[in-house]
């Protein structure tokens, strides 16, 4: 979504016929996940992709004939079809795209989430007599967006359609299919310590789409000519700086400083929290050590469990730059839901 937005919002303010293709489902090696986006202006300008590079050609001519009539269309493209195989769709997987001109007001609001890193889910009909037609909702289930002519008794289902949604995908209401896209706030990364290793480390994961914080009360450490690009760095103890940054499920935490008196501070704070990655540079004996102080301090075995220490995918990394990228890995592995041993190992 990020990755399109500047352009796309420049093209509507250009006043620019645009259209919006997003990849609803997959099946097999499609190379693009599902609510992958990608714009397309009346003129045959492009921004993003559904399938990376596979099928953008047909996609382009579907947008430009769904622009002259004013009409949503579902695509799909697989190794069985010959359309496909026309446009190189041959890495063994299937895709459909939905593709719709713009809904400029629709848009605009899915924007402000995406920029605001707030959660939001859109359902939209993908077929039948009410094709396009959506509502969009807020964290709390309330309506930001709806199409006009949705009766309150279909609002009501949606509203249930994405309720009982975990992840984007394609649901059925009332024999018809629908999609339920999820606008996702981006993955908080929080650096607890201005070293060395987090210069590479902030540096990575921007590029992968994590915003992220630095926690650090030395200044010296944590500053703007050592971190240049990092927007929020905080000059407190991490005990009063992360409960203000917010620890929730789409916080990482990555303890870096090896000083007791701000790491210890950073995991008494956070573990009870239970967000989805707790990660600390340490070696064995420290972290031994590490755990004695906090069970003196109250915390359970079960909390204390979720610190993965030594941090990081194993991949033999010695350089600051090499121990940034298995933190990083291994940070990556957890959101993906992938299976990464206690001790930072690929199970």
């Amino acid at each position: 979504m990020l990755d399109i937005l500047e352009t796309m919002n420049r093209w509507l303010a250009q006043e620019r016929a645009v259209a919006l293709a997003t990849v609803v489902e997959t099946w097999g090696s499609a190379p693009r996940r599902v609510g992958s986006k990608m714009g397309i202006t009346g003129q045959m300008n492009m921004i993003g992709s559904v399938s990376g590079g596979c099928v953008e050609g047909a996609v382009v001519e579907e947008a430009l004939a769904g622009l002259g009539e004013g009409r949503p269309r579902l695509l799909k493209f697989g190794v069985a079809d010959d359309m496909a195989w026309e446009v190189g769709l041959t890495c063994g997987g299937s895709i459909e795209v939905f593709v719709e001109p713009l809904d400029a007001m629709w848009w605009d609001a899915l924007a402000e989430l995406a920029l605001n890193d707030n959660f939001g889910v859109t359902v939209t009909f993908l077929e039948g007599a009410r094709i396009g037609e959506k509502v969009m909702l807020d964290n709390a289930g309330e309506v930001i967006y709806r199409s006009p002519n949705l009766s309150d008794d279909l609002l009501d289902a949606m509203r249930s359609a994405a309720a009982e949604s975990h992840k984007s995908g394609v649901t059925v209401i009332g024999g018809e299919r629908v999609m339920v896209d999820m606008q996702i706030e981006r993955p908080h990364l929080i650096l607890i310590g201005g070293v060395h290793v987090a210069i590479p480390l902030q540096a990575m994961a921007r590029q992968v789409g994590f915003r992220v914080s630095i926690v650090d009360p030395r200044a010296a450490f944590a500053s703007e000519e050592r971190f240049p690009d990092v927007a929020n760095i905080t000059h407190s103890y991490p005990d009063k700086a992360l409960p203000q940054l917010g620890l929730d499920r789409s916080a990482y935490l990555a303890v870096l400083t090896h000083d007791p008196k701000i790491d210890d501070r950073a995991l008494i704070t956070a573990l009870p929290a239970n967000i989805p990655y707790v990660g600390v540079l340490s070696s064995g004996r420290t972290h031994r050590q590490r755990v004695a102080r906090l069970k003196e301090a109250g915390l359970s075995d079960e909390l204390i469990a979720q610190i993965r220490s030594p941090i990081g995918i194993d991949i033999g990394a010695s350089t600051p730059e090499e121990i940034a990228v298995c933190i990083l890995a291994e940070i990556i592995a957890v959101r993906n839901g992938q299976p990464v041993g206690a001790q930072g190992r690929p199970q």
